[in-house]
């Protein structure tokens, strides 16, 4: 049996993508060939882990002005004394901070592979907290010497592969692309039915959707600015998720004379009225600059429900524009065109949902064996690598 441990900073019950891969790779490799272990922080006291899988939590400390909580694994006895039995084969890091580099130095210790999945773009999020260009490259520059000290690492698409080589990566990145746990919804008329139920719309209301944490960086002013241009008002763009950023999203819907045509339905965790509600909406509309491959846009198209994306993001590069998405040029009026167009084109629309459905639903099963394959492949890499060294020797 391999036993995997998986590092990563943040876990549930904070609820973004990454921690949903994370989980997703957990419960469904823990079947006896794999053991997996997940290390990760204590984030709330009160939550009760309830897995078919392990998991080590350490210490943290809630960090108000973000929406993550600062681990703490150096100081926590329990979490060390935990991950010095844990007698791991192989190490797979999801973030480099902490945590994770508490990963790599067990990996180093016990001369076993490290691999990483690079998830996120570090650089928006590092100068966004900082507006320091100096500060930003220190912190980059520290984040890829975690990153270059694994054995192998992998992400989403060709796109964020370039950006991680950009940053400094030692070689080109693996692709090793993301996947939904949504499956398509049985009954898309009593979704429908219970959709409008719940947040009291009409069956003729054209719904617009986004999911996501309420954060600047996924460009929800952008949409709000967007969405006010839009000549015909008889729209309902329904926010899902929560952030620190909620307050101002607010004043941008009243700015923007968009009260009485948002909903902000707040965090959702019931997978089934969410499914419903993908299956409701008639776009996704997702103009994050940010995000590498977000699951969301994929549990969309697992309902047929096209992604209305922006021009040279990261996130798009898994589309093809009018194909399996649509891609619109990266201001407010364009964004707005774009949508207009998409509606009164239905034989476009229609073939966009197929391709959507058709190109981007990718079932855990395939990525979970393509990811079994390539740790056995990592792992007798380093065996090969050790016997080389010690022959030399």
């Amino acid at each position: 049996m391999i036993r995997v441990g998986m590092f990563v900073d943040t876990y549930f019950p904070m609820v973004d993508g990454v921690i949903h891969v994370v989980h997703n790779y957990a419960k469904r490799m823990n079947d006896g060939e794999f053991e997996v272990v997940v290390f990760c922080p204590v984030a709330d006291k009160k939550y009760r882990d309830e897995f078919s899988y392990e998991v080590k939590r350490c210490k943290s400390v809630k960090l108000f002005f973000l929406d993550y909580s600062l681990p703490l694994p150096k100081l926590d006895r329990q979490f060390k004394k935990a991950l010095k039995g844990a007698r791991l084969d192989l190490v797979h890091i999801h973030s480099p901070f902490g945590v994770a580099q508490m990963g790599i130095r067990y990996a180093k210790k016990h001369r076993i592979p490290a691999v990483a999945t690079l998830h996120s773009q570090f650089k928006q999020d590092f100068y966004q907290a900082t507006k320091s260009k100096l500060i930003t490259k220190l912190m980059l520059n520290h984040v890829m010497k975690v990153f270059n000290s694994c054995d192998e690492y992998y992400t989403v698409n060709s796109r964020v592969a370039e950006i991680f080589y950009e940053y400094g990566c030692k070689h080109m990145p693996l692709i090793q692309r993301n996947c939904s746990d949504c499956t398509p919804v049985e009954d898309a008329e009593e979704a429908k039915r219970l959709v409008n139920e719940t947040f009291s719309l009409s069956p003729d209301e054209t719904v617009f959707l986004f999911v996501g944490r309420i954060n600047a960086l996924k460009n929800i002013y952008f949409l709000t600015e967007a969405l006010s241009k839009l000549k015909d008002k008889n729209f309902k763009m329904i926010f899902v998720g929560d952030g620190n950023d909620m307050s101002a999203l607010k004043n941008k819907i009243q700015k923007f004379g968009l009260t009485d045509n948002v909903i902000l339905a707040g965090r959702i965790t019931d997978r089934e009225l969410l499914k419903a509600m993908y299956a409701r909406a008639k776009l996704f509309l997702f103009p994050s600059m940010y995000d590498t491959n977000s699951l969301v846009q994929l549990e969309a198209a697992t309902q047929h429900l096209p992604t209305v994306f922006l021009k040279d993001s990261a996130t798009s590069a898994t589309v093809t524009d009018n194909v399996s998405g649509f891609i619109s040029e990266p201001t407010p009026e364009a964004y707005a065109q774009k949508i207009e167009q998409v509606l009164a084109d239905r034989e476009l629309y229609e073939s966009v949902r197929e391709g959507a459905f058709r190109d981007l639903y990718i079932t855990w099963d395939e990525t979970v064996a393509e990811m079994k394959r390539k740790y056995k492949i990592v792992i007798e890499q380093k065996k090969e690598a050790l016997a080389k060294t010690k022959h030399k020797k």
